[in-house]
C-alpha cells in the first residue's frame, strides 16, 4: 500500500496564535520535509532555483491540498517560474511551501518526485 502524501503540522508550532511560518509534508516514501510557508502572491519565491516549491490550496477548515510541486533547475528562467506561479494561483493556490534543505539539484528532484501528486 502506498503512503499518502500529506501535510503534518510541526509540534513546535502547535498552540501558536499566529499562523505558523513552518510546516512539513510527508512524502510517499515516509520521509518528512520541513517547509516555509509563503503567500501565493509572493513573487520573490520565483527567484528561487535552489528549493522545492509546493503550490498549496488551504481550505477554510485549515486543511492543505497540494496542487503541484516544482524543483526548478538552476538554468530555468525567472520568467518560467513566474508562469508556473501564475498557473498555480489560477488553480487556486493560496500558499507556497518552500523546502530549502535539499542541497543538490538531484536531491531536489528526488524530493519533488517523492511529493508529486499522481506519481507512482
Amino acid at each position: 500500500m502506498r503512503a499518502v502524501i500529506r501535510e503534518e503540522r510541526l509540534r513546535a508550532t502547535a498552540g501558536l496564535r499566529e499562523p505558523p511560518a513552518l510546516t512539513s509534508w510527508r512524502g510517499r516514501s515516509g520521509r518528512r520535509y520541513v517547509v516555509g510557508i509563503h503567500p501565493a502572491n509572493e513573487a520573490e519565491v520565483a527567484d528561487l532555483s535552489d528549493a522545492v516549491l509546493i503550490a498549496v490550496q488551504r481550505g477554510e477548515d485549515g486543511r492543505a491540498e497540494m496542487l503541484d510541486v516544482l524543483a526548478p533547475e538552476a538554468r530555468s528562467s525567472r520568467r518560467q517560474r513566474l508562469r508556473w506561479l501564475s498557473a498555480m494561483r489560477s488553480r487556486g493556490a493560496t500558499e507556497l511551501h518552500v523546502h530549502r534543505l535539499a542541497e543538490s539539484e538531484a536531491e531536489r528532484r528526488a524530493v519533488a518526485a517523492d511529493l508529486a501528486v499522481g506519481s507512482p
